[in-house]
């Protein structure tokens, strides 16, 4: 287990680099996470990790890529819930990234 220093805190992560405990996850929290990957974040990446906030909430898991894709099309159109938006903004891999820089456990079927 390895550890993340934001903001004078201690943040546990697990051996793949996610949150131990999701409560400990802030903004500030997600810069420094997305600072570890050397992915700066902007105002695309903060939509679809506040959506993807909102889908963990509502389901209580994770998403992996097709009902990542699929829940920010709906919620925000075909032109941002695709593979190739979705794979610019976080590196090839959106499920799996973005579920950690959202503060969520790493989705079940993502390697």
């Amino acid at each position: 287990m390895s550890t993340l220093l934001v903001e004078g805190r201690s943040i546990a992560l697990d051996k793949d680099g996610y949150l131990v405990d999701l409560t400990d996850w802030s903004e500030p929290v997600a810069q420094a996470l997305a600072a570890q990957e050397g992915l700066p974040l902007d105002a695309e990446h903060w939509e679809i990790l506040v959506l993807l906030r909102a889908f963990y909430d509502e389901f209580q898991l994770s998403p992996a890529n097709r009902p990542l894709i699929k829940y920010v099309a709906l919620e925000l159109g075909p032109e941002k819930g695709n593979s190739l938006h979705l794979n610019r903004l976080f590196n090839g891999t959106p499920a799996k990234l973005a579920a950690k820089l959202a503060g969520l456990p790493k989705p079940t079927n993502c390697l």
